[in-house]
């Protein structure tokens, strides 16, 4: 029996479910979900963005499968468990980055040789992956007498890391199907298996035959089989996070909703707790998207619509290589979250949003770089705009936001295509509000119409209308519409219409009027 320790250590990168165990690491009991998980089915697959604690419920699993019942004492599985019944178990984990065909190969090779070691099988043919896996599963039920427990980690490594090099992609695609397929060709080989990944690949282009997986990325039963609920903190972490602002904790971390109750990225977490209590973009700063990045210039995708977003459920269930879009990458990979979903008749849509404050922040900041390839400047605008935001200092906002437009070097209107659209100025404008973690709304819907955009800092509410070489009517139509109706009584509120001019990229106008 171990002995625990005083005080708990955060497991910040640790992975393995053993050395959180015995080095007294907190831990999150998600055994309980893990247990009803294999009682109620075999084939198992599940999406989660990045450090959302997808390699640590894959050590979970292969630790219970095991039988290694000391690990398990006082967690919820722990009385439900057959313990003397032990599995052998068959771990592919893909961790470095392969770049073509013959790294990804020898990536595979070796992870099924690591297996071969571990469980004392030999594979007669170890350059042929789906002959060689298939051996090892057979001659695995044969040595130890029980069907065989398959988890893959990180699924989709291969694709996902070339997606900026769509011929190596494909090439990974075609090593992958062949794995996997031999997954569903060794059923009754077979006990449990459980695929992780980040993104979903249609099981026409990725699983071919393995048609059988059933997949629980959003059914509400594990909707929190990876994350942290609200209710863990003010448990588990309780004592770290003494002295914080909970609800400023929920509005900066919390709101990955996956159709059940919604929950924090755990990374974020860790090390909210390890830095004192500081709020900083922890999960953001550990991969910058830009792959999302450059899909967004390429196809001059209109900013300001990724907070309140509409998209079917097919469209974010998964896509093809060969048709890759913008929408069901950023909510695979954490970028954004479902706010509610929607039915009408048969069809079910979801409404996307950003999680949370630092992804918000965070995504427009980097955005930013894209739009107006501004350097050291922004700091500076940023600044100034909140500063005018904060005090209702409109004619100060004006002058601001002329010299932003007027900062933006010409060569990124002249070489970039994003630079051309007249959705460009609106989105700009939204990416610089955004990253300075506003109360944000654009396109917000009232009874007259939709507003571009609704800010609210403090008791100040700004409802602005944006037009492209209209003359000067932006303001006009705002209070022709009366959209500030739906927030009177509500704060102090600001109209303020912006016209630009296409020709000389920049603002022509900006009236504004205190209701």
């Amino acid at each position: 029996m171990r002995q625990p320790q005083k005080r708990n250590k955060l497991p910040i990168g640790i992975q393995t479910f053993a050395e959180i165990r015995d080095e007294n690491y907190f831990y999150v009991d998600k055994t309980g979900i893990i247990g009803d998980l294999v009682e109620n089915g075999k084939y198992y697959f599940f999406s989660r963005p990045r450090r959302f604690g997808k390699s640590l419920l894959v050590s979970t699993i292969q630790a219970l499968f095991e039988g290694r019942e000391e690990l398990f004492t006082g967690l919820a599985i722990h009385d439900q468990w057959d313990w003397p019944t032990r599995y052998p178990v068959i771990k592919i984990s893909f961790a470095g980055v392969a770049r073509n065909r013959e790294e990804m190969k020898e990536d595979i090779e070796n992870i099924l040789e690591e297996n071969q070691r571990r469980l004392g099988v030999t594979c007669p043919r170890p350059k042929d992956i789906g002959g060689c896996f298939k051996h090892l599963i057979m001659e695995t039920m044969v040595r130890y007498g029980q069907k065989v427990v398959i988890l893959v980690d990180e699924y989709d490594k291969l694709i996902v890391d070339n997606l900026d090099h769509l011929e190596v992609a494909k090439e990974g695609r075609e090593i992958l199907k062949d794995l996997y397929t031999t997954i569903k060709d060794s059923d009754e080989y077979i006990k449990f298996a459980f695929l992780t990944g980040v993104s979903k690949f249609s099981k026409v282009s990725i699983f071919s035959g393995l048609n059988n997986l059933q997949d629980i990325s959003l059914d509400p039963r594990y909707a929190t089989l990876c994350g942290y609920t609200h209710n863990d903190l003010e448990t588990v972490f309780a004592e770290g996070l003494q002295g914080a602002d909970m609800e400023e904790v929920r509005r900066w971390y919390n709101g990955y909703n996956f159709l059940g109750e919604p929950v924090y990225n755990p990374f974020d977490i860790l090390l909210f707790i390890d830095n004192g209590l500081k709020f900083d973009n922890y999960w953001f700063t550990t991969g910058t998207p830009t792959f999302l990045i450059k899909l967004i210039e390429r196809y001059n995708y209109f900013i300001p619509q990724l907070d309140n977003l509409k998209v079917s459920k097919s469209m974010i269930d998964s896509y093809d290589i060969e048709n890759i879009q913008l929408e069901p990458l950023l909510f695979q990979t954490g970028y954004l979250t479902i706010a509610k979903a929607l039915r009408a008749g048969a069809i079910t849509q979801y409404r996307l949003r950003f999680p949370n404050i630092e992804t918000r922040y965070s995504f427009n900041d980097c955005l930013l770089d894209a739009l107006t390839r501004q350097t050291s400047e922004r700091a500076v605008l940023q600044s100034e705009i909140y500063r005018a935001l904060e005090v209702a200092d409109i004619d100060g906002l004006s002058l601001t936001i002329k010299r932003l437009f007027a900062s933006i070097p010409y060569h990124n209107h002249t070489k970039n295509p994003i630079g051309g659209y007249e959705g460009y100025y609106a989105s700009v404008i939204y990416a610089y509000l955004a990253s300075l973690g506003l109360d944000i709304i654009p396109e917000d819907v009232t009874s007259k119409g939709r507003i571009d955009l609704m800010v609210k800092l403090g008791q100040n509410i700004y409802l602005i209308e944006f037009k492209v070489d209209g003359g000067g009517k932006a303001l006009a139509q705002l209070k022709r519409k009366e959209y500030k109706e739906k927030y009177l009584g509500t704060g102090e509120i600001y109209l303020i219409g912006i016209d630009f001019t296409s020709a000389e990229k920049n603002v022509s106008a900006i009236e504004w009027e205190k209701v």
